[in-house]
């Protein structure tokens, strides 16, 4: 199967670009991405910023799973971000802030990812990275998957109401979502694009 036929194959994301193998080639090559996947995710959380106010961290963790899900689909998403939470809670430090374990007031945003990685993959499939809007559109139906389910473990985990765990876990990283939606934006449809040039 050459590049371009893949690059417009329904259903494509951009992991399945890469050359055909043979069926047990194709086992370790996905084991490769998923483990990838998984270790992009753990890098990408050491780059955490304190919020005043919040024990949730700005991180590139929820960019990075994202774009896991976008390039890997649905199927390997999941597991990628499956191995990051499980390895994290057995102990490797490897969450926002070098933390492990499954107590902490964040991790509720890495079950959010697990959802949210398997939908924009999902999306993916259906051509939802490869234009402006419908880039922007995935992402945020991501990054609101993970809301959804980290902004209600925070308010259990800590003892805040939903109100205060909305102020400490939702309103302050809206701004940087917007941001991490517009780098979404550029870098996916680019990527399909050079992989049809190159095809």
């Amino acid at each position: 199967m050459s590049l371009a036929a893949a690059s417009v194959r329904p259903g494509a994301v951009l992991a399945d670009l890469l050359p055909a193998v043979t069926a047990p080639r194709a086992r370790v090559r996905d084991a490769a991405l998923v483990i990838g996947g998984a270790a992009l995710t753990g890098v990408a959380a050491q780059i955490a910023v304190p919020v005043p106010g919040s024990p949730v961290p700005v991180t590139g963790q929820t960019f990075a799973a994202l774009l896991v899900g976008a390039s890997l689909g649905a199927g390997r998403g999941f597991l990628s971000l499956a191995l990051y939470a499980l390895v994290g809670m057995a102990g490797m430090p490897w969450f926002a802030g070098a933390q492990s374990g499954a107590g902490g007031a964040s991790f509720g945003y890495v079950l959010g990812m697990l959802l949210a990685v398997t939908a924009v993959g999902a999306l993916a499939r259906r051509g939802g990275d490869r234009g402006l809007l419908r880039t922007a559109g995935t992402m945020l139906v991501g990054e609101a998957l993970i809301y959804a389910i980290g902004v209600p473990y925070l308010a259990l985990s800590t003892g805040m109401s939903m109100g205060e765990a909305v102020v400490a876990g939702l309103v302050p990283f809206l701004v940087g979502d917007a941001l991490k939606a517009v780098l979404a934006m550029g870098a996916l449809p680019a990527a399909w694009k050079l992989a049809g040039r190159r095809g």
